[in-house]
């Protein structure tokens, strides 16, 4: 049992979910690192925050017509299905009152732009996950349209990237056109948004879930962790561009000689300060407020 008396469900990475009732969960976001999937020992201060605020920002940005399993991250509000939430002050700004889902297991990526595992391989095979895309494309170069882009939820190991016609063999046709139209639609209106301020989305991943047969979205929505968002005026056709996430500490990691199995390497103070101010740039550019002012600041 928690601190609370919750009944610990799941311990992942980065967020720890536990059982209130029949029809809710509590989600709470850590300050955890990791790194092909080991966790590092240090925190890096304010993730946890950052992650769950810049997800209520974007799921209050969406609006009503976009269903979500969120209920609150407001701790008056949690205290109300959590009695004593309010004294725990260490998850306040981290935890998310969410209803329970039946998860749609497939991470539902959204690509509007070439990088990462899909760049590896179209320069491999000339696709994107199984999928024909136009020659000639270098790092960072747009789609014609943004992509939806599925990948598996392996239960250990990698999850593997397949294509949208695998993805209705193993879950449905109705349920990936459903998740393909919501997905794209908000990938579109996230990235109108963040060109207002000068930042691209580049892709993102999104978790869905059905609460009574309505499908919705679950978990992060656009953060650091689940997204590429980079400068604009710093994007160049064919080169790596900065981005709003752990690159500080990935850049250091890669100078490691570590055969990535546990335990990692120690983290130096100065690259987790570098990263934390990263996550915390992050979510002030993002929602256009300081991070002083989401809950849990007085921590």
């Amino acid at each position: 049992m928690s601190e609370l008396g919750l009944t610990p469900l799941y311990t992942g990475k980065v967020r720890d979910l536990f059982e209130i009732d029949e029809q809710h969960l509590l989600m709470v976001a850590s300050d955890r690192l990791s790194a092909f999937d080991v966790v590092m020992a240090e925190p890096i201060p304010q993730k946890g925050r950052v992650l769950t605020g810049i997800t209520n920002f974007w799921i209050q940005e969406f609006g009503g017509p976009v269903p979500s399993s969120l209920v609150s991250c407001d701790p008056k509000v949690i205290e109300t299905s959590v009695p004593g939430f309010l004294g725990h002050t260490p998850w306040h700004g981290r935890a998310m009152l969410v209803r329970k889902a039946d998860m749609l297991p497939l991470e539902c990526i959204v690509r509007g732009r070439l990088a990462g595992q899909a760049h590896d391989e179209y320069v491999a095979r000339g696709t994107v996950h199984e999928m024909i895309v136009p020659p000639g494309l270098q790092l960072t170069d747009p789609f014609p349209e943004p992509m939806f882009t599925p990948s598996t939820k392996a239960a250990s190991g990698h999850d593997v990237n397949i294509s949208v016609e695998r993805a209705a063999l193993l879950v449905g046709a109705d349920r990936v056109q459903r998740a393909q139209t919501l997905c794209l639609d908000l990938f579109n209106r996230a990235a109108t948004a963040l060109a207002t301020k000068g930042l691209i989305l580049a892709d993102t991943k999104f978790e869905l879930g059905f609460v009574d047969g309505e499908l919705v979205l679950c978990d992060e929505v656009i953060t650091p962790d689940s997204s590429r968002i980079w400068p604009a005026d710093e994007v160049r056709s064919g080169e790596t561009p900065p981005s709003f996430d752990k690159q500080p500490f990935r850049d250091w990691l890669a100078s490691q000689s570590w055969d990535r199995t546990p335990p990692p390497p120690k983290v130096p103070d100065d690259v987790v300060e570098t990263t934390s101010t990263r996550y915390i740039g992050a979510y002030e550019r993002v929602t256009g407020h300081s991070i002083d002012d989401w809950y849990g600041a007085s921590q």
